[in-house]
């Protein structure tokens, strides 16, 4: 039946996607997905025509989602600020949701971008980048954003310490995807020094 093939896949790229994660993409067989999902390996062709296949389904899937949340976001015209802020909150949102195909992207997609099937994966980036240092030009420029920021910089440093996340994110911790997001929103945009308070005269005389 065509709803049980497609549940089928479902598990099966799940599997693929825990694999891949854990033990790296060029390291993971056809054999060791089929051994996982307890089948034989010519089972899994009946599914997917290579290991090739199930990594494009698991990143193409999950950047069209993350992308189009983005998309979603920009749309509502919220200002860089508040647009920046639910940027993050989405990003952490996907790595909660995604963890697998998150620290598979952080993991391979440089290696994989080199193969014809994943060329989108160099757009993707582009796009990723486009989006984010429009953001904080905008920013910059309404004043949302101190005037001598370094936009290069600030993207390196967000995009990086936004999606390293994956490697330490606790689905099962204290606080939740977006719990973290605004502390690291906190943190970014506020800093971490204790605000000074200003210090008291004495009136003269």
């Amino acid at each position: 039946m065509p709803d049980q093939n497609s549940g089928r896949r479902a598990e099966l790229l799940t599997l693929a996607a825990r694999l891949f994660a854990e033990h790296g993409y060029r390291s993971t067989t056809v054999r060791d997905i089929a051994d996982a999902a307890g089948i034989l390996s010519g089972s899994l062709y009946h599914h997917f025509d290579s290991k090739e296949s199930m990594a494009d389904e698991i990143l193409a899937g999950f950047l069209d989602e993350l992308f189009g949340t983005y998309a979603e976001i920009v749309a509502a015209g919220l200002g860089p600020r508040k647009t920046l802020e639910a940027v993050v909150v989405a990003s952490f949102e996907a790595i909660d949701a995604h963890p697998d195909a998150v620290a598979i992207y952080q993991n391979e997609a440089k290696q994989l971008a080199k193969l014809p099937r994943f060329e989108y994966l160099d757009r993707r980036n582009t796009e990723f980048r486009e989006l984010w240092t429009g953001l904080l030009s905008e920013g910059v420029r309404e004043g949302a954003f101190r005037a001598d920021l370094n936009v290069e910089l600030t993207y390196r440093f967000i995009r990086d310490t936004v999606w390293v996340a994956v490697h330490w994110y606790d689905p099962k911790g204290s606080l939740s995807a977006e719990g973290i997001a605004q502390q690291y929103l906190a943190i970014v945009l506020d800093g971490i020094a204790a605000r000074r308070r200003p210090v008291k005269r004495r009136p003269d005389g």
